[in-house]
């Protein structure tokens, strides 16, 4: 009986292999029978938007830029999403809103709402109604008992590690400090 012998998967090249070349081929290269896809434009343009916008809310920079990779005329992704500001399709306030709700759902801080406003685009002025709304205070005083349970730290150790928690998730220091050492009735 004779065995084969086994194919080797190391990272040398071996001097039977075709291919020399090491750099990289793009996927038109391989196949050349086939076209490269036009970038899209009109109707098609229109309904990707759409698409885009029907997953979750965008902001108009996130909507443009998603539309720009793409490989879309810039004149004709800005005309789309003033179609779509003036159709209400798109919507910077709600998108704002949105982050609001989603961040504080999600137990964090004004500090970290408006990071992520500012990630997303988002001019902060947008949520500042909303922010101003929210009761901080109750909620670094929910998320802190979910975290370490009602008791008051006593141990100025306890009390500086859950101070270091809640700052990290977004709440100022006076608002973490009233949440670390006083309970919702002691006011």
């Amino acid at each position: 009986m004779q065995w084969k012998q086994r194919k080797s998967y190391s990272s040398k090249p071996n001097q039977n292999d075709p291919i020399k070349d090491d750099s990289p081929v793009s996927l038109n290269e391989q196949n050349p029978t086939s076209t490269p896809k036009p970038p899209p434009t009109g109707a098609r343009l229109r309904g990707l938007a759409f698409a885009i916008l029907g997953r979750r809310e965008h902001s108009e920079q996130e909507l443009k830029q998603k539309l720009l990779e793409l490989e879309a005329d810039p004149v004709e992704v800005a005309a789309i999403v003033e179609e779509f500001k003036s159709q209400n399709y798109q919507s910077d306030q709600r998108m704002a809103e949105m982050i609001v709700r989603s961040n504080v759902r999600k137990g964090r801080g004004p500090a970290r709402v408006k990071q992520t406003l500012r990630e997303r685009h988002v001019a902060p002025e947008l949520a500042q109604e909303n922010l101003e709304e929210t009761n901080w205070l109750a909620l670094a005083r929910a998320l802190r008992e979910k975290k370490f349970g009602a008791e008051l730290p006593t141990e100025a150790k306890e009390k500086a590690r859950q101070l270091r928690f809640l700052q990290y998730r977004g709440f100022d220091g006076s608002t973490c400090s009233k949440a670390v050492m006083t309970h919702e009735t002691d006011e």
